[in-house]
């Protein structure tokens, strides 16, 4: 799995696999990217600072802290 941050969009991408994208479907601020047997690829979270500031108030103390050490840029700009 790679994890990409993009500060300028806000965009943080997950690539949990190599395998080619197809198609995507978008819920809210969730992007799924999918491969032609359906296998999801590519995650991309919209507005990722918002995302993790409303994540962080539910999370518990310990995810939080697991999620945040995986994404020092993020995790920066949302404390």
């Amino acid at each position: 799995m790679k994890l990409k941050y993009s500060k300028e969009d806000d965009v943080l991408m997950i690539e949990l696999n190599k395998k080619p994208i197809d198609y995507a479907e978008q819920s809210g601020d969730l992007i799924v990217h999918f491969s032609p047997k359906r296998e999801a690829v590519l995650l991309e979270i919209l507005d990722a600072s918002q995302f993790f500031k409303k994540a962080a108030s539910i999370f518990p103390v310990k995810v939080k802290r697991e999620i945040f050490s995986q994404l020092p840029v993020v995790a920066h700009r949302i404390r």
